[in-house]
């Protein structure tokens, strides 16, 4: 595993991480979870050096972060980075320009949520504390900032970050001019190129750690989805994957099989895609079984994807914006 600066709090991160929302389940995630089986897999992650794992309140309602809580006593000895976020007090993903901070976050809100997911993890302070969701014109409202800067002063968090909503990379610029965030997450793949046009030399130049979440594009970009796909009752991805999302997704990824040498798995080219933007200080591909854990952690070796094939990937962009299934 090799490991890359997490912006400018200085701590070195896995380029590969773990994300996490797929291994609590729970109805309105993602079906086939089990707990003996990821943690199994998240076991071998750390085993073969991965230190970073995102997760969130809302896997679960706290259940990914007690999983997590129970990786963290049986690992002691090893300096593992935990990021977790507050959920929204409306539950509504993602908000909208519409959304009240006083709706959303609230101070007193911010602190209970902090609270529990520490009583979840069984740690008395947090690697990083991020926003679900966010619109930037609450920037400049001392509202959240001053429940930060409160959390902060108990030395219940470290770093604070924002996840950004699906394909606004930009909601949060504003945000990040107060000095107050520390890190971004934001979707960022081989369809999903848009981050690098502002938001990453935004983050460049104030030293803002980048996590790249959705690599494979919610699944499109493991080359294992067709036009047909479908899933359980109550699996969140019958709610995205709708027609109008599924069919081009799997005709594009298709597409961007074609482009790519048989000796090199789709799944595969998709992490070495965002492996080769030094921007990026980890990426959190979803693992939940053993198999995913050992293909994923493999292409930390250094070797991004050769400027041809790169600038080849960089031809299968696409922009594309919020709409009522994208959530």
């Amino acid at each position: 595993m090799r490991y890359r600066r997490f912006g400018r709090l200085g701590w070195e991160a896995s380029e590969i991480g773990y994300g996490m929302w797929g291994v609590a389940g729970g109805d309105g995630g993602w079906s086939g979870a089990d707990d003996e089986t990821g943690m199994r897999a998240l076991q071998l992650a750390v085993d073969l050096g991965c230190t970073f794992f995102d997760t969130a309140w809302a896997y679960g309602e706290g259940h990914s972060e007690e999983l997590l809580g129970r990786l963290l006593k049986a690992n002691p000895d090893r300096r593992l980075r935990i990021a977790t976020k507050i959920p929204p007090q409306d539950r509504t993903w993602p908000s909208t320009r519409q959304s009240r901070l006083a709706d959303v976050f609230p101070a007193e809100h911010i602190v209970e949520y902090t609270e529990k997911s520490l009583a979840n993890l069984g740690v008395d302070r947090v690697d990083l504390l991020q926003f679900h969701v966010w619109e930037d014109a609450w920037a400049d409202d001392p509202r959240w900032q001053d429940a930060i800067a409160g959390l902060k002063r108990r030395g219940l968090v470290d770093g604070v970050g924002i996840s950004v909503n699906r394909w606004e990379p930009t909601n949060v610029l504003r945000t990040l001019e107060t000095g107050l965030i520390d890190s971004v997450q934001v979707i960022y793949n081989i369809f999903d190129q848009n981050p690098e046009d502002e938001l990453f030399p935004h983050c460049r130049e104030h030293d803002i750690a980048v996590i790249a979440r959705v690599p494979f594009d919610e699944g499109t970009l493991t080359g294992t989805l067709t036009k047909d796909s479908t899933w359980p009752d109550g699996d969140w991805r019958n709610t995205y994957f709708v027609p109008e999302n599924l069919v081009p997704a799997v005709e594009r990824a298709e597409r961007v099989k074609a482009d790519l040498p048989d000796d090199l798995p789709l799944p595969e080219a998709a992490l070495r895609f965002i492996l080769s933007e030094p921007t990026v200080s980890t990426v959190i591909p979803g693992m939940r079984g053993i198999r995913n854990v050992k293909a994923n952690i493999a292409t930390s070796d250094g070797a991004g994807l050769a400027p041809d094939l790169l600038a080849t990937m960089r031809a299968h962009r696409w922009d594309r914006e919020p709409t009522w299934w994208s959530q």
